[in-house]
């Protein structure tokens, strides 16, 4: 157990972390543009506003919201179909450069992936980018469905995936 001591000089330190000014939360909320995968704003510089604008349209036309809290979750699944679509432009994009540095008169798309994984991690980082993103997908579609059917007065669908944890973390 923590003395009375510990304790106060752990809640003095939790007081000193964090952006405290305007200006500093200013940059830190771009910490995540790096990549742009996991940033709060769904859309970068550099990317087709119109493009985001008639992908909601789109869905918004597809999934047809009727109440605020629907309209809230076909707005995430737009944000994540919009990271997702990221997501892949930038596998792409990465594959693209790994496969022009070892293609020298070679047609491998198997030996350019190995170069990748022995290369860097950012391969596995992107694919679990992309489950992550396609699990938000799918959760927010999912609970759309749910109070859909709810509003119409039908039996909400049960859930279609279940996660289950099979590591052997200690």
């Amino acid at each position: 157990m923590a003395s009375e001591a510990q304790i106060e000089a752990n809640q003095e330190n939790g007081k000193l972390g964090g952006v405290k000014t305007g200006e500093g939360k200013n940059i830190s909320k771009y910490n995540a543009i790096k990549h742009g995968i996991l940033c709060q704003e769904i859309l970068l510089e550099g990317e087709d506003e119109q493009s985001l604008i008639e992908l909601g349209e789109k869905m918004r036309s597809e999934l047809k919201p009727e109440t605020e809290i629907e309209l809230l979750l076909v707005d995430r699944i737009v944000a994540n179909a919009w990271r997702l679509k990221r997501v892949l432009r930038g596998e792409k994009e990465m594959i693209k450069v790994n496969m022009s540095e070892i293609w020298v008169g070679k047609s491998n798309f198997g030996a350019s992936l190995a170069h990748d994984f022995i290369k860097s991690e950012t391969y596995n980082k992107l694919t679990r980018y992309e489950t992550s993103i396609e699990r938000g997908i799918y959760k927010a579609l999912h609970e759309l469905q749910r109070l859909q059917a709810q509003r119409k007065g039908d039996n909400p669908p049960l859930p279609v995936a279940i996660d289950v944890d099979i590591s052997k973390e200690e």
